[in-house]
């Protein structure tokens, strides 16, 4: 089989095996079982289930991690093909199998013409999906010693449904937005509906803030600041005869720049206190998986548009999305580089969303992927010594 049906057969068996955070069992036992007759050393059951696979060159030179997420999302596969995921409410809604695919491709490609210098190093992350209050799990594998002290380059990409299949796009910034996840309690008084005066009600008082929250974070900030305020959850409330005592939301905040995400977290903070004391409930706001914009080093930026184009169709991506993705805290520590690779079919680009369950992609992006991530690899490891 050529290499292009090598990858889709990857990709189709861990896209059936969908496993959701720290729980990758199965998708961590196929990925060892795919590298370890490649790599030259294998680190398994990092943070609980990720696998650290290293290719060395043949001489001393620089270090490269490239990163893979491993975690699949909690929809319910809605595609009908044979290869759906065999875990029911749970399928790769956000492209993690292609990710994983495009690096064992990689591997693959640096073992059998290994590079003359240097070492490249490939992380298979769980946990890249964080529920509210969950631990990250780039953060869970930083705290390990898997990982070494230096990298001159960390690279990463991400499934882009906004992009056809044989494209790539670069962000010359910012490739993903720092985020900001809340949970906010609003804690009243229970009563009986036909008393309501009796009771101090956490579910209006909810009602409020979710209204003022949108349209006091739209007001505080400027028409050119990216930011976007999402309220995703909100339960509360026993029967239809009760004033409710107590209801919760969660959400996030996603911003680029760091003194506009300040302004919009004490926006947050203002309006909870202002609402908690026009309905005399008590609002407890808490802050979570607080997360970094994704930041791009400029170097390799310049790498990418150097030798993308003779690889793939590359796209400078004009502006930098909401989306937030762990990866920045790798990009955070060591210069970074992440790519958005193009997964829809001729003409239907942005049809089938991330995270949703209709979500697949053209599986001729996997070579491209394995292409493009090649050669900056290989270009970031000889970089230095052109440049001497």
């Amino acid at each position: 089989m050529d290499e292009a049906e090598a990858l889709r057969e990857v990709r189709r068996r861990l896209h059936a095996i969908a496993e959701l955070r720290f729980a990758e069992h199965r998708t961590a036992a196929e990925i060892e079982t795919l590298v370890e007759g490649w790599a030259d050393r294998i680190v398994t059951r990092v943070a609980g289930t990720g696998i650290l696979a290293t290719i060395d060159g043949s001489a001393p030179g620089p270090r490269i991690l490239m990163r893979a997420d491993m975690d699949a999302y909690p929809v319910h596969e809605g595609n009908d093909v044979e290869y759906a995921s065999t875990t029911p409410g749970v399928s790769h809604a956000c492209g993690h199998d292609a990710h994983m695919t495009v690096m064992i491709g990689v591997l693959r490609r640096l073992a059998a013409d290994r590079p003359e210098r240097g070492s490249v190093q490939v992380l298979f992350q769980p946990a890249e999906e964080i529920p509210f209050g969950q631990p990250s799990g780039a953060r869970a594998v930083l705290e390990t010693e898997a990982l070494g002290d230096h990298y001159d380059a960390v690279l990463g990409l991400h499934c882009w449904p906004g992009l056809e299949a044989g494209s790539v796009g670069v962000d010359p910034q910012i490739a993903m937005a720092a985020k900001d996840a809340f949970r906010v309690v609003a804690r009243g008084r229970a009563s009986h509906a036909a008393t309501p005066g009796l009771g101090r009600d956490g579910l209006l008082a909810m009602s409020e803030l979710v209204g003022t929250l949108h349209a006091v974070i739209a007001r505080r900030r400027n028409p050119d600041q990216l930011v976007a305020l999402n309220v995703g959850t909100i339960t509360g409330g026993a029967s239809q005869s009760q004033v409710p005592e107590e209801v919760a939301i969660t959400g996030t905040l996603r911003t680029h720049d760091p003194g506009v995400r300040a302004l919009c977290k004490t926006t947050v903070e203002q309006v909870c206190d202002g609402i908690g004391r026009a309905h005399d409930v008590t609002i407890e706001l808490t802050w979570a998986d607080e997360m970094p914009a994704l930041r791009n080093a400029d170097e390799l930026v310049a790498l990418a548009r150097r030798v993308g184009p003779e690889v793939c169709d590359l796209v400078d991506l004009a502006e930098p999305p909401l989306t937030a993705d762990d990866f920045a805290l790798f990009a955070e520590r060591w210069p970074g580089l992440y790519v958005k690779l193009g997964v829809a079919e001729p003409g239907r680009a942005g049809e089938r969303a991330l995270h949703s369950a209709r979500f697949d992609i053209d599986e001729r992006a996997l070579l491209c992927g394995v292409d493009l991530m090649e050669r900056l690899a290989r270009e970031a490891l000889s970089t230095d010594e052109r440049n001497k």
